[in-house]
């Protein structure tokens, strides 16, 4: 493959194939060709049972899987739409990411976190038996607040170890988590406790950004507050994390006023103090809810996606296993928050599952210096590392040069995720973070899909820069035109799955009928994806961008003078999510000129609101 001065341009590497290294691990991988791959993946459609069955076979099961192992409905004409995996099976995730791994597997000291600060003073290491102990203890306090199977409790933290403690510990006693990323407003928070009814939030006095100290717990005040006005819903218990007072001398000049309400605030430490680090795992059917994750929603009000237990559990362990190559020695870095999907599947659960050492970053790719992430590579050999397209196209901008000053030669495996990358940061990645010896794997997931559904494997697949390339094993996607007819062979149309995977959501909390109408209503018998996609002439899929997010060009005679634009506006950059989907409420808004935006708060860059709408005059005049 070729890098430096001799790497093709953008246009070039769209045409080129790249092929998978000859290199020492190439032979140990777990899928070292592309002829594995197939026979693999044929299995996984043709005899779904088996290879399932398998998998499952190496987590721990109280009541193990029998009978028939899926069973669904697509057809939105044919009935209510449904997914079910190894129904009546009972497993408990947290006993399967923890105590399997100290007990069963003998890696109670291997490190099971790598915590790194705002700061690069400010990291710690967490093996996989001090870990256990602290869900444990933290699983016992919820239950002394009187937090059971099924109920919700809301998560409002940073990048800290007390957010994993917390997410395990729900996991562990059949509570419902739902992390709210900590860069949220009061309003998405008080949206999120009042949709899923959350009687207990965990928060933090404070969350380090950069330079910035935010007061997350006067955000959860807030919001609190506004759940009480506009439901007359009282959050019972607020637990609080000292994270800022904690870390004071070092990194902030004066403590955060923190307003305190005994009849609802508990302080973490305090309340961990005495607890147990024995708690027994509540024994869940493979088909209870694990957690709710709100997406960010370009459309108006998030939804509640719902994840169930044991398919959740198998796929993300299969994914991260396969996809990241992942043998025992890796040292692995996800650069997501936990807030998001990504961080979900695999910063915690598909690696924990694996017994991996994972990395968990508090700061920002920039602070205090240009160089952090590679310099956090450097400091730990990490081996596979996972990021997104925005981040490498920020740090892109500073050159070469930066990359260059660290060593970076533990790197085996790179990864791309949130949106599909462009051709030319892959390869900028792939060059010069890689040095032209990292495959990259570009996975193609959504917080639906629960962990990647289109992707490389790193031995095995040739790579195409910019192609989220086949399937991954039990997934059987098609392209639809807009009759619903599937198109064969070369093709661009609807990315749609006819079958589910173990990880696909269930449902929208609380909304089924959103749930059907949103993913199944335009093409009965479907999963819509919501995005579209083209394939190759050598099968390769391309994600080709949001489908609502496409407009009809046309000329006046066949759209008709009414729908002639009074004017066009040039556009830097629009409004979009983390996730990649366009705000079209706000562009609305925009060309109405109207400054009423409600919730942005996940609006990935809120400067582009400001420059659309100082443009929209100067278009307009």
């Amino acid at each position: 493959m070729p890098s430096g001065a001799n790497a093709p341009s953008v246009a070039e590497a769209q045409q080129l194939t790249y092929q998978p290294q000859p290199c020492q691990e190439a032979a140990n991988a777990h899928v070292p060709d592309m002829g594995t791959y197939r026979a693999l993946y044929k299995k996984s459609i043709e005899h779904p049972e088996e290879f399932w069955q398998e998998i499952a076979s190496e987590f721990h099961w109280q009541t193990p899987p029998t009978g028939k192992l899926f069973d669904f409905n697509f057809d939105v004409t044919k009935g209510r739409v449904y997914v079910e995996f190894m129904k009546g099976a009972k497993t408990n995730i947290c006993y399967n990411v923890l105590d399997r791994n100290v007990k069963e597997k003998n890696l109670g000291g291997k490190t099971a976190i790598l915590w790194e600060g705002n700061l690069p003073t400010d990291h710690t290491t967490i093996s996989y038996d001090h870990l256990l102990k602290q869900v444990c203890k933290f699983a016992n306090v919820l239950k002394t607040l009187g937090v059971k199977k099924g109920d919700r409790v809301a998560i409002y933290l940073p990048m800290i170890p007390e957010l994993v403690y917390a997410m395990l510990a729900c996991a562990r006693i059949g509570a419902v988590h739902s992390i709210v990323f900590a860069g949220f407003s009061s309003e998405s928070l008080c949206e999120r406790i009042l949709d899923s009814q959350c009687a207990v939030l965990i928060t933090a006095d404070g969350a380090f950004r950069g330079e910035k100290v935010i007061n997350l717990k006067e955000i959860a005040d807030e919001a609190m507050a506004k759940a009480k006005e506009k439901a007359q819903f009282d959050v019972k218990d607020c637990i609080v994390v000292r994270h800022v007072d904690a870390k004071v001398n070092n990194q902030v000049k004066a403590k955060l006023q923190v307003h305190w309400n005994a009849d609802v605030d508990r302080w973490w430490d305090e309340l961990m103090m005495n607890s147990s680090e024995e708690c027994e795992p509540e024994w869940l059917d493979a088909e209870d809810p694990l957690f709710i994750l709100y997406t960010s929603g370009s459309t108006g009000k998030p939804k509640g996606v719902v994840h169930t237990v044991a398919g959740y559990l198998l796929y993300t362990a299969l994914t991260f296993k396969y996809v990241f190559d992942y043998h025992d020695e890796d040292v692995y870095w996800c650069t997501a928050d936990i807030g998001w999907i990504t961080g979900h599947s695999y910063i915690v659960y598909g690696p924990l599952a694996n017994g991996a050492t994972t990395l968990m970053f508090e700061g920002v790719p920039i602070y205090p210096h240009v160089g952090r992430m590679w310099e956090i590579i450097e400091k730990y050999k990490v081996t596979k590392f996972y990021t997104a397209p925005t981040a490498i196209r920020l740090l892109m901008k500073y050159g070469p040069e930066v990359v260059n000053k660290y060593d970076l030669s533990s790197l085996k495996i790179l990864g791309s995720v949130g949106e599909p990358i462009n051709p030319d940061a892959w390869l900028w990645y792939y060059n010069v973070v890689g040095n032209g010896k990292c495959p990259i794997v570009d996975t193609f997931w959504q917080t639906e899909t629960g962990g990647h559904v289109l992707t490389p494997l790193p031995a095995a697949t040739p790579l195409k820069p910019g192609s989220a390339t086949f399937p991954f094993f039990g997934v059987l996607p098609a392209i639809l035109n807009e009759h619903g007819e599937e198109l064969q062979g070369e093709a661009e149309g609807y990315l749609v799955f006819k079958k589910p995977w173990p990880a696909m959501m269930r449902t929208i909390y609380g909304n089924h009928e959103r749930f059907e109408s949103t993913y199944f209503k335009k093409f009965p018998g479907f999963y819509v994806a919501g995005d579209g996609c083209k394939r190759d002439k050598d099968g390769y899929f391309w994600i080709t961008g949001r489908i609502d997010d496409m407009l009809n060009v046309s000329v006046r005679e066949k759209i008709g003078p009414i729908a002639t634009p009074d004017f066009i506006q040039n556009a830097p950059g629009l409004p979009k999510t983390r996730s990649g989907k366009i705000m079209r409420r706000v562009l609305r808004q925009i060309a109405r000129n109207e400054k009423d935006l409600g919730d942005i708060s996940t609006l990935a860059d809120p400067m582009i609101v400001e420059l659309l709408f100082s443009q929209r005059c100067e278009a307009a005049s």
